[in-house]
């Protein structure tokens, strides 16, 4: 198995990155997880389109998506042929000096695949006290800036949860440390809008393309009154709700999800670059 470092491979104990990167020092960069099918990486255009956003929207140089493209076949030629696997590219601004000020030498890349187990069949989740700010400069960016998220989740996972859930300072329902959120209210499936504050996730996308669905706002405390709910993201695809903080909801998955589920999973299983 071979790691990607600035366009050339490496043994995975030579892959090395400055301490003096600007994503190690102050957090500056973004990335993006793909997962990959047996051997094949899934929906890669729309994941490096989003990488292109984020990096403009944190003022760092375009990346070059065709290198990136390279890169990851590169690393897959390279690993185990595992059902499922988890590609992390990372682009950051490169190293730089002891405080915030950008160095002059140009953005670090990486690029790695490791097997990625599957996640169970129903999840529990914890709300967070914390607010995710849905007017902040990083909003909608897929920074490495993730010690919300660490925090979040480690919070969640000390009561029994697998994932947090945020709400944000407007009080409405927003998403979790690395997953959108679907609710059911009575016949209607309802996401937080992007406006939320929210990252504009790859499956929330193709779920809302391939299955339907309404973006509109919901207060975080009716989560609890939802018939059904689910998670979706990279490498969970679509995965039902069991529970919310003590709530148990009645149905996991319900008609709604199982319906998402399976319509995820037919275009999913047509399409390896939708």
């Amino acid at each position: 198995m071979k790691i990607w470092v600035n366009g050339t491979l490496f043994d995975p104990e030579q892959a090395t990155v400055s301490v003096m990167d600007h994503g190690i020092l102050v957090g500056d960069g973004v990335f993006e997880t793909i997962k990959a099918v047996g051997g094949e990486a899934f929906a890669l255009t729309r994941h490096l389109d989003r990488l292109a956003t984020s990096a403009k929207g944190l003022g760092l140089a375009v990346p070059d998506q065709d290198a990136l493209r390279q890169g990851v076949a590169d690393v897959l030629e390279g690993a185990p042929r595992w059902p499922l696997a988890r590609i992390r590219i990372t682009y950051t601004s490169g190293p730089g000096p002891l405080g915030s000020d950008r160095g002059p030498h140009g953005p670090t890349a990486t690029i790695i695949v490791a097997e990625q187990k599957p996640f169970p069949p129903t999840a529990a989740v914890t709300v967070v006290p914390w607010p995710r700010n849905e007017r902040g400069a990083l909003t909608g960016l897929k920074t490495i800036s993730y010690a919300d998220n660490a925090l979040a989740l480690a919070y969640a996972k000390e009561r029994g949860g697998g994932e947090a859930i945020f709400g944000n300072l407007a009080g409405n329902l927003c998403e979790g440390t690395g997953t959108n959120i679907f609710v059911v209210r009575g016949v209607r499936l309802l996401t937080p809008p992007l406006s939320s504050g929210c990252l504009a996730g790859v499956t929330r996308a193709l779920v809302l393309e391939w299955f339907g669905g309404e973006e509109a706002d919901l207060p975080l405390s009716e989560v609890y009154a939802a018939e059904e709910a689910f998670l979706t993201s990279t490498t969970r695809d679509v995965q039902p709700i069991g529970k919310i903080d003590d709530t148990v909801l009645p149905a996991a998955p319900g008609a709604i999800t199982q319906q998402a589920m399976a319509a995820f999973a037919e275009h999913g299983a047509k399409l390896i670059d939708p």
